[in-house]
């Protein structure tokens, strides 16, 4: 019998759009075999987040990968506890692998696209950001009084700084940040869920995912004794200076909200004393912000080298060092704030805000929403039956 050929006059068959299929790089492929191993093992599927989401997959394409590299808090359980860790020939490093591929998530889902080539030479971008800043308040400070040395100024901020003019520096530059930073977590959430997803979230996964990411619950080691850091003991330490960052942080975002309902609502400007609202926020929220990064960069420091990407650990101390600036100036300059240092120790404080308000969407913040929505995301995927057709947890 004699084969058919096909007629050339016939357009050809479809065949399967292997071209819209995302094509995994090489750190990318180094976390789909590790998980294909961890899959077969399950020993940490009580560690962490990752595990059991890892479970409930097959196989792992770009957008699993991009979800379980932000659901992971690199705590370094896993690779401690790892059989097949080096020296083993599988090497298994699920934080390390896990960390390299949560770096490329954030330059990849950037906006402006082009920015997110800021996030590979990150120090560069954060100390020349820190010196743009500087220079013009100082040149400022300059301009306005003639001199960063005025005398006393009782407190007066305003009497270097006009009011309207730092806020709408401030406002114009924060407003542009948090509008990439939004823009970005909105295209890491839309490429990690599907559809059903995005449109009907799981009723109480919002609390879950917020209790998980305020609490950093992830951060314990899946048993309550912590992290791992510098060798096989764990630590409470990491999660502890977290805490002190985060919540210092915001405690400095709620006394800037107060004084501006102070300035505008009530009609009540700067300078305001000690034992004010604001003022007492921002001292709390100051000390917090010296005693977290102080205690993070000092783990970073000590951390072992196979713990996480060290080619983005420029990066995270160029944050950790600018909040270390911005809390130690912001404390400086209320301490003195009576006396003749205070234009130009507001000049210095106000440059590292700035330089901190530039770098906020393209640096180590980002990794706080990247996490957060994948958090979100694992506690809606839980109460769903799963890809396997097994029941929800």
């Amino acid at each position: 019998m004699t084969a058919q050929l096909p007629d050339p006059r016939q357009p050809a068959p479809a065949q399967p759009a292997l071209d819209l299929i995302p094509v995994l790089n090489l750190e990318e492929q180094e976390v789909d075999r590790q998980m294909r191993i961890c899959n077969a093992c399950r020993y940490c599927e009580g560690f962490c987040a990752v595990f059991p989401a890892m479970t409930r997959r097959l196989a792992f394409g770009k957008a699993d990968i991009h979800y379980l590299a932000n659901l992971c808090h690199n705590c370094g359980a896993c690779l401690h506890a790892c059989q097949y860790a080096q020296p083993h020939a599988f090497a298994v490093n699920v934080p390390q692998a896990m960390a390299k591929v949560r770096g490329q998530t954030y330059a990849e889902y950037a906006w402006p696209s082009p920015f997110g080539r800021l996030y590979r030479r990150n120090g560069v971008y954060v100390a020349s950001a820190l010196a743009v800043a500087l220079s013009l308040f100082l040149l400022l400070a300059l301009l306005v009084n003639g001199t960063l040395l005025p005398g006393r100024l009782a407190g007066n901020f305003y009497a270097v700084f006009p009011h309207n003019t730092l806020a709408l520096m401030f406002g114009s530059v924060f407003a542009v940040a948090a509008l990439a930073l939004s823009v970005a977590v909105r295209r890491f959430w839309r490429s990690v869920s599907p559809a059903n997803m995005q449109a009907q979230p799981a009723k109480g996964a919002v609390f879950e995912a917020s209790h998980a990411a305020l609490t950093l619950k992830y951060l314990d080691g899946g048993h309550g004794q912590g992290c791992n850091n510098a060798d096989d003991r764990y630590t409470l330490w990491r999660r502890r200076f977290h805490h002190f960052t985060f919540y210092g942080f915001l405690l400095c975002f709620a006394a800037t909200v107060v004084a501006t309902g102070y300035h505008y609502l009530l009609g009540y400007p700067a300078p305001y004393p000690l034992l004010s609202a604001p003022v007492l926020l921002g001292t709390l929220g100051g000390v917090g912000l010296i005693v977290g990064p102080a205690g993070l960069l000092l783990l970073n420091l000590r951390r072992a080298p196979e713990q996480g990407d060290g080619a983005q650990r420029p990066m995270d101390r160029a944050f950790i060092l600018l909040l270390l600036l911005v809390s130690a100036t912001g404390l400086a300059l209320l301490g003195l704030r009576d006396t003749a240092a205070m234009a130009i120790l507001l000049a210095i404080h106000l440059g590292t805000v700035m330089a901190l308000f530039i770098t906020l969407p393209y640096g180590k913040f980002a990794h706080g929403l990247f996490r957060s929505a994948a958090l979100f995301k694992f506690a809606i995927e839980k109460r769903r039956p799963n890809d396997l057709g097994l029941g929800g947890e």
